[in-house]
């Protein structure tokens, strides 16, 4: 029995000696692709969808695709804005294929997919970018609101994944990228609906992740994106003081998806912008609730926010 037991505390030792050399490995690569970029994969001419392509952040990732070679399958719930975006990445020399689709609707996600898949192959990148929310206090809310908030803000994100994950597992090549805004890592007054929904993406994202890792699906590679948007910013309740509005500046959209490119390219898991949101997520899982209220204060602008805003849609 004795023996038995020294033999499982040695295993633990020495598992426990291989985890510690692991997690240093990995900060210390992570600390060096800070200061020596890795060189970007090439994506000539794989097909990548984006949800959400008529308008916004959608739009301009699909023209930073194009840029790279990509094939653009374009969906979104406006035909006319989804048009006009497939003619600038056709200017830009890509070949774009519209679809019009409400991805909140799980049925109508799987019915256009399959026609993707017959009229123009097996998507190897996707990019969900559903972005709707009221701009609303809860109690403003109706609840037909809410549930469309959360359909085309989280549930969108299952059915897509569903509809084109496995047969990226099969060819072991492909990419998810999910965005999430800020505001699934930080939540706000009065936009309950729209954090709800991006923290569900956030949870998501990560468990995904996770479970390709455990089914050692190596060629299909995740990204969470997290930007402080301007045309978010706009409909949220929480203004930063204007005294610290250059620590906090809101970023376009069209600035984002430029810089963050080489990051979805270089397979990195977690794009923050500004980068500032990565020590402010840092500081959330360790500081007590008490002391981030505390910072709320500090940062919050000191003028009475209005009770409610008006319905808002991201998706072009």
């Amino acid at each position: 029995m004795s023996s038995g037991l020294g033999t499982n505390t040695m295993n633990v030792v020495i598992d426990a000696a291989h985890l510690l050399w692991d997690v240093c490995r990995h900060i210390l690569l992570s600390g060096v692709k800070w200061v020596v970029k890795p060189e970007e994969k090439s994506i000539m001419d794989d097909i990548c969808l984006i949800t959400g392509s008529g308008g916004g952040i959608g739009k301009h990732f699909a023209l930073e695709f194009a840029k790279k070679g990509a094939i653009l399958v374009l969906w979104d719930s406006d035909p006319e804005c989804n048009e006009e975006t497939a003619k600038e990445v056709r200017r830009l020399g890509a070949r774009a294929f519209t679809y019009t689709c409400d991805t909140g609707d799980r049925q109508q996600v799987y019915q256009v997919a399959e026609r993707v898949r017959r009229e123009v192959g097996d998507v190897t990148i996707l990019l969900n970018h559903p972005s709707t929310g009221t701009g609303k206090s809860l109690l403003h809310c109706q609840d037909e609101e809410l549930e469309n908030a959360l359909r085309t803000n989280c549930l969108a994100n299952f059915w897509t994944v569903k509809a084109f994950l496995p047969r990226m597992n099969q060819m072991n090549h492909g990419h998810v990228i999910n965005v999430a805004s800020y505001l699934g890592l930080f939540a706000t007054a009065n936009m309950e609906d729209y954090c709800t929904a991006h923290f569900a993406t956030v949870g998501f994202h990560e468990a995904l992740s996770h479970e390709l890792k455990a089914r050692r699906i190596s060629g299909v590679k995740t990204t969470l994106l997290c930007p402080y948007l301007a045309d978010i910013e706009m409909y949220s309740s929480f203004k930063i003081r204007k005294d610290l509005a250059t620590l906090f500046t809101p970023l376009t959209s069209e600035y984002f998806a430029r810089r963050a490119i080489n990051g979805i390219l270089t397979d990195q898991p977690m794009i923050c912008m500004p980068k500032l949101l990565y020590l402010a997520a840092f500081l959330k899982q360790v500081l007590p609730w008490e002391v981030q209220e505390l910072c709320h204060s500090l940062i919050r602008n000191r003028e009475k926010p209005a009770g409610t805003q008006s319905h808002y849609s991201n998706q072009g």
